[in-house]
């Protein structure tokens, strides 16, 4: 909970949230640092030259002309260490083990050549280059021709900052700190590196000193200090102390990076599996005199109370699995041990809610049963290393006193937070745009190692129905999600009563069952990614630069509003109060409509696609099998005596199965079982499918003997023939028949545009399964989208209005390609020009236009952002017709694109009706871009 938050809607409670005033000023301090931004400090210095280097094994140290020295670490082939320190000396090291849990790896045999100019340590991966005239980086490929990255200056100290200069590459991309609340392509970004605790888009509710490049590399800066990354070019990365330790990660890719980083700094942990059920928080012993809020809530007055809220969701077929009974501001609890089996009795998990500390979690799970930790910010809001030390303690809470897994939820993660807990995006609203910049948010997450982030669905304050319905659906194809039901309003509008998923009216409430419920069928599926997350550090939720890193556009910000669900599964989540979903981006391939089964062919953009409420756009990969359970509740409500796999064939693809028994940490000591299938299957018209599943090899307590098999295969047309090790399947009537079946099959067309439904019957080996004669469906090729007009021949043909007086305001600095100038509107003088305000611009030559971008103020104001608009584009300035685009952008500092269908014209018109924040008459822009393509010359010139 936040100190700042706004008094809450739903009952006049007293405000409960508490910071100690250390931490206020820790908070404040840390703000006031970042606003400053990695200029260079006055009286900088740096190390001057490079004098002389030594070595011991695969350390070696670098003299310099200065008192300064470097030490450089090849802890591997493909990972290393530079340690500056300005004395010379090496006993300044405040993150100690905390970050970096492992620094080395085995002899690794690096070389040291002296090239004249530079020294040379080379590997097999990587030739790192150490300028002596003045003492610079750069990193190579082990070719020593490829650049990776170089220093354009030295590195540069003051008594409280220290910046490292490095050149970008013309189409270099950047991704990491944390969880950084937006957008997740930070190229051309200042990013606070700092704990605010404002969680408001633009800061990092849990920061990470982690970034990485498409260029093949990441960095980790070893401190505890915060800072501030300028992803401008040159990059100026920074953080406030007077010292330089960085860990440097080369790989092949995105995902090499991220295996890299979290090999040194520790792989994200493996939640138990009711982990990645629905959680709720709430307070049930309200009758408390110590509780802040209301004493006289209803069927929270004790905290066995919460067992009726547990029978509730039960009664209402509603999937959930864990449930925090208190919260942090004096709630409290009672009878903890009685009411954890009885909460138990009916498949929840319990955990708990601290904002003081965990005087009592050696009782609270060695005794209680309770499971999990939520930490909160009136504890360890100061973050940095008092956070991670608070999240370590619960940590050693739960896996001291039981044989279960860690499962933390913290608010102010930092690098190695991953090892540790789940993080959040802190108190936020139940609003679209809430909602909006929470997608690229979490997906972002996972680009920083982070496999385990989440948002409270709906926020935690206000809501209705709509938003909370759209927030459950994607995420539900996230690890871990949670619902603060005591914390929205009661009753805001019809059919809402608190955000418990199960107390809406219809058609809200159904909408909700089939999302979980949906999650449930595919848990074996997301544990899978778990584990997967657990072993490599790449994240179960995906931003699409990941899957797809040499696509142009998954590598920015143009899919930051849809993510991947693990390997298999596209998600397009709607952000707005709207039916119809434009702009989903699929990437080469096939992609199957998960609802209807249509086949679309990437890459391109899908505009006009249908999502009324009950309707998550939701699409799968061609080749993804995917394993489901038999619907259920929770996670062990029944055995699961049939695993199901489905099967959207086309070419060779693979899944291996993973399983453990969930709960406990014995997986740790070889207690699992993996079990892989493989698909051979045409990669387009007809031919045969065969899958072949290997046997479950390992064990684990728990693991059955057998289990059936059933394949739900997804093909244009009935097979010929179904054979499970060459012997063949009974065709069944239809699905009466096959329910009532042992084995056999039957082909429904009207199922997602052509189902074959197999049941292969009980197997404890491998066996193989053959569709003879399906059919990959055609896809439908997906619309393409224009490329970026060249500003170079635009010119302002007039704006209405621009303030040149009191600041440069001109019009021309919306066109101009430099993000640090704006156009505003008059404001000096005394009286501020009115609204409407316009912009007409001369694009050079005709176009087609489809798309118009708009990239507000950048400087840190807000008046004058564009809220309501008309586009227009026409051959004359003097008669432009009707609009071609109107709406109304989000009061917010990143960027907005608006498409619509192509118009003809040399000429672009942005009328402004409205300003965002309604804070005034004003309109600003920092850029104003366009889509399209060159047009054949049009009749009239203007």
């Amino acid at each position: 909970m936040s100190a700042a938050a706004p008094p809450r809607v739903r009952r006049p409670r007293a405000v409960r949230h508490r910071r100690t005033a250390a931490a206020l000023i820790l908070t404040l301090l840390g703000a006031l640092l970042t606003a400053l931004g990695p200029a260079l400090p006055a009286r900088a210095a740096t190390a001057g030259n490079a004098t002389s280097v030594t070595r011991a094994g695969d350390t070696f140290t670098v003299r310099t002309s200065s008192a300064a020295a470097v030490r450089i670490v090849v802890a591997r082939a493909d990972v290393f260490r530079i340690w500056l320190s300005p004395d010379g000396s090496f006993g300044d090291d405040p993150a100690g083990s905390d970050l970096a849990t492992t620094t080395s790896f085995g002899p690794v045999g690096a070389t040291l050549t002296d090239a004249g100019a530079y020294w040379r340590i080379g590997t097999s991966a990587i030739s790192l280059r150490i300028a002596k005239k003045p003492l610079t980086f750069a990193l190579y490929r082990a070719d020593d021709t490829t650049l990776v990255w170089a220093e354009t200056q030295p590195t540069s100290w003051s008594a409280g900052r220290t910046t490292q200069y490095l050149g970008r590459a013309a189409d270099e991309q950047f991704y990491g700190t944390g969880l950084h609340l937006g957008e997740w392509a930070l190229r051309d970004r200042t990013v606070p590196v700092a704990v605010s605790n404002k969680w408001t888009e633009g800061t990092n509710a849990s920061p990470a000193p982690f970034y990485m490049s498409t260029n093949g590399y990441g960095v980790m800066r070893n401190t505890w200090a915060p800072g501030s990354y300028d992803f401008r070019a040159p990059t100026a990365l920074s953080h406030d102390e007077k010292r330089f330790d960085a860990w440097y990660f080369a790989g092949d890719s995105l995902k090499d990076v991220l295996d890299g980083y979290t090999d040194v700094t520790g792989k994200p942990f493996l939640a138990p599996i009711w982990g990645l059920e629905l959680g709720n928080a709430d307070c049930f012993n309200a009758s408390n005199p110590d509780y802040q809020g209301d004493h006289n809530r209803a069927r929270h007055r004790t905290t066995p109370d919460v067992v009726g809220y547990a029978a509730d969701a039960r009664a209402a077929d509603m999937p959930s699995g864990w449930i925090l009974p208190n919260d942090g501001y004096g709630c409290g609890y009672t009878q903890l041990p009685s009411t954890v089996a009885a909460l138990n009795e009916k498949g929840f998990r319990t955990g708990l809610w601290t904002s003081t500390g965990l005087s009592g979690i050696d009782q609270e799970v060695g005794t209680a049963g309770s499971r999990a930790v939520k930490t909160d910010v009136a504890w360890i809001g100061s973050g940095y290393k008092y956070a991670f030390d608070g999240v370590k303690q619960a940590v050693e809470g739960i896996e001291d006193n039981s044989d279960a897994r860690r499962f933390v939820w913290t608010v102010d993660g930092w690098a190695g937070t991953q090892r540790n807990a789940v993080v959040w995006t802190g108190d936020t609203s139940g609003t679209w745009d809430a909602m909006r910049w929470h997608v690229p948010s979490i997906a972002g997450a996972g680009l920083s190692g982070l496999n385990y982030a989440s948002g409270d669905i709906d926020g935690i304050f206000g809501g209705s129905p709509q938003t909370y319905v759209r927030d459950l659906q994607w995420k539900s194809f996230t690890p871990a999600f949670m619902t603060m039901s005591g914390w929205g309003a009661t009753n805001p509008s019809a059919g809402y009563q608190d955000k418990q998923p199960w107390r809406f009216a219809e058609p809200y409430a159904s909408i909700n069952r089939k999302y979980l419920q949906l999650k449930m069928r595919l848990m074996p599926y997301l544990y899978t990614m778990g584990r997967t997350a657990n072993e490599t550090g790449v994240p179960s939720t995906r931003a699409l630069v990941l899957e797809y890193p040499d696509d142009p556009v998954a590598r920015g910000n143009a899919t930051s509003g849809e993510f991947m669900a693990g390997d298999s599964f596209l998600v397009a989540p709607v952000v707005s109060d709207t039916a119809v979903r434009n702009g989903i981006y699929l990437p080469a391939g096939s992609w199957t409509d998960y609802w209807s089964g249509k086949v679309y062919q990437g890459p391109g953009w899908l505009d006009g696609y249908a999502a009324p409420l009950d309707t998550l756009p939701l699409f799968v990969r061609q080749g993804a099998v995917v394993p489901m359970w038999p619907q259920m509740n929770y996670t062990g409500e029944k055995a699961v005596s049939t695993l199901t796999y489905d099967v959207y064939p086309r070419g060779d693809s693979t899944f291996g199965l993973y399983e453990d028994d969930g709960t406990t940490r014995a997986y740790q000591d070889g207690a699992y079982a993996r079990q892989r299938v493989d698909v051979h299957a045409p990669a387009a018209g007809r031919g045969d499918a065969v899958i072949s599943v290997g046997a479950a090899v390992g064990s684990y307590t728990g693991k059955a003997a057998s289990r059936g098999y059933e394949f739900t295969v997804h093909s244009a047309t009935a097979p010929t023939s179904v054979s499970v090790g060459g012997a063949a399947l009974p065709a069944l009537g239809g699905k009466a028949a096959y329910d009532s079946a042992s084995s056999g099959w039957y082909y429904d067309p009207a199922d997602r545009a052509g189902v074959l439904w197999i049941k292969a019957g009980s197997r404890s080996e491998a066996f193989t399964v053959t569709a003879a004669g399906i059919t990959a469906a055609p896809g439908t090729p997906v619309g393409t989208r224009s490329a970026p007009i060249p500003q170079t021949g635009w010119k302002v043909v007039t704006a209405d209005s621009q303030e040149t007086a009191g600041e440069n305001g001109s019009a021309a600095n919306a066109i101009d390609g430099n993000p640090a100038t704006i156009w505003h509107t008059k404001w000096s003088g005394g009286s501020a020009a009115p609204l409407p305000h316009e912009i007409q611009v001369d694009l050079g030559a005709r176009y087609a236009v489809d798309g118009l971008g708009y990239l507000p103020r950048q400087d840190g104001g807000v008046n004058g952002r564009i809220g309501r608009y008309e586009v227009y584009v026409s051959d004359s300035t003097s008669a432009w017709g009707s609009p071609v685009a109107t709406g109304s952008f989000a009061d917010t500092a990143a960027a907005q694109q608006v498409s619509f269908t192509a118009a003809s014209g040399r000429y672009l018109r942005l009328r402004v009706l409205g300003e965002a924040g309604a804070r005034g008459p004003w309109t600003s822009a920092a850029e104003i871009s366009a889509t399209g393509t060159k047009a054949p010359p049009g009749a009239a010139t203007g």
